[in-house]
């Protein structure tokens, strides 16, 4: 989960995994088939507790190069992410239409957005095209932020906007998803916009 080690959050977050370091291989392999099972048949908000404790002991498995599936037993369902092969529960971001769906346990690319089924391809899209505008207003340059009054409405605006397009992923697309994947986890959040997941209604 770290990007920049020197960041309070990311040293938090590596204090957090310090417990799936502790584990050697098996319990490791255990720990995220039996969460697996857990996890099977829900849409997730990334901010779920579950979920954090799940992708720190994901990432800390993948950092090992350990194969979960020949450790312990993963539920029949899930099948292998195409990018480092691991268990595919696949996340569902605002960069859907770039990066397709991403990886819990990597971090890469999981399914290509060309890959996804069509009818919902072009409703992921659909949804994508929408939000870009609506984050964009976070990334306006000085010039397009004058006068500052106007902009923070315009901020204020877009926040209340993402809060909604966000909903709707979690609300509609994600339980979309879910006829596809045994488990999705969807993004509930906006830093750029300081929307916080308690802030996304489902």
């Amino acid at each position: 989960m770290a990007v920049h080690p020197e960041s309070p959050l990311d040293k938090l977050w590596l204090e957090y995994a310090k417990v799936f370091k502790e584990f050697d291989d098996l319990k490791l392999a255990r720990w995220v088939a039996q969460t697996l099972g857990q996890m099977e048949g829900s849409a997730w908000r990334l901010s779920h507790p579950l979920l954090g404790a799940y992708r720190l002991a994901a990432q800390t498995a993948n950092d090992r190069g350990l194969s979960v599936q020949r450790l312990a037993t993963i539920p029949a369902a899930y099948t292998e992410a195409a990018c480092c092969r691991a268990p595919l529960v696949p996340l569902l971001t605002r960069d859907v239409k770039e990066s397709g769906l991403g990886c819990t346990h990597c971090g890469g690319t999981a399914v290509e957005f060309d890959d996804l089924p069509e009818a919902l391809r072009v409703e992921l899209a659909k949804w994508a095209d929408e939000y870009a505008p609506v984050h964009a207003v976070a990334h306006w340059d000085e010039a397009k932020q004058k006068p500052a009054k106007q902009y923070q409405d315009k901020l204020e605006d877009a926040a209340e906007e993402a809060e909604e397009l966000l909903a709707f992923a979690g609300r509609k697309l994600a339980v979309q998803l879910l006829e596809f994947y045994p488990a999705v986890i969807w993004e509930d959040q906006d830093e750029c916009l300081e929307v916080r997941p308690e802030d996304i209604p489902v």
